[in-house]
């Protein structure tokens, strides 16, 4: 069975937020063992320069490069990254964890990742052209995690 990490920058505090990552994550549990951790989000001031932004994402890239589990594959979520359709996002994964034991995905938060954790990745992926709040995209990410998986094991859950 595959490990997967999900980090997170921020915390989830909305209930409907949490209440569907718990049941995505108990979902997961039949496919891999999985492990989400929170980052803090950085402070920032009400108007932070550009410098300013940076500077947080530094931080953040950091704690960010410490829960990289050794030797996984990193798949980081961001804007310019390639979009895939859930069948393919299936056999990105299962080629993986042909070569990797343990997958790593990261979503950072509202100003993104810093470019030194991009440089990390195996895999660039966005969601959507669209934007979405980070925490949703969290949801997105369990969901089609457990997509994935269904798709690789002959589950009826893709349709």
């Amino acid at each position: 069975m595959v490990d997967v990490t999900l980090i997170c920058v921020g915390r989830l505090k909305e209930k409907f937020y949490k209440d569907a990552c718990d049941e995505y994550i108990k979902r997961l549990g039949a496919y891999c063992r999985l492990t989400v951790t929170e980052i803090p989000e950085e402070r920032r001031g009400d108007s932070p320069s550009k410098a300013e932004t940076c500077a947080a994402l530094s931080r953040e890239a950091e704690s960010i490069k410490r829960a990289v589990p050794k030797g996984a594959a990193v798949i980081t979520l961001c804007v310019e990254g390639r979009e895939l359709s859930s069948p393919e996002l299936a056999g990105t994964i299962g080629e993986l964890t042909g070569s990797y034991q343990k997958l790593c995905f990261v979503i950072g938060g509202s100003d993104g990742l810093s470019d030194s954790v991009k440089a990390l990745s195996r895999l660039r992926l966005s969601m959507s052209p669209m934007t979405f709040p980070h925490h949703l995209a969290r949801v997105m990410v369990l969901e089609q995690l457990y997509r994935a998986f269904s798709i690789l094991n002959g589950g009826r859950y893709h349709k």
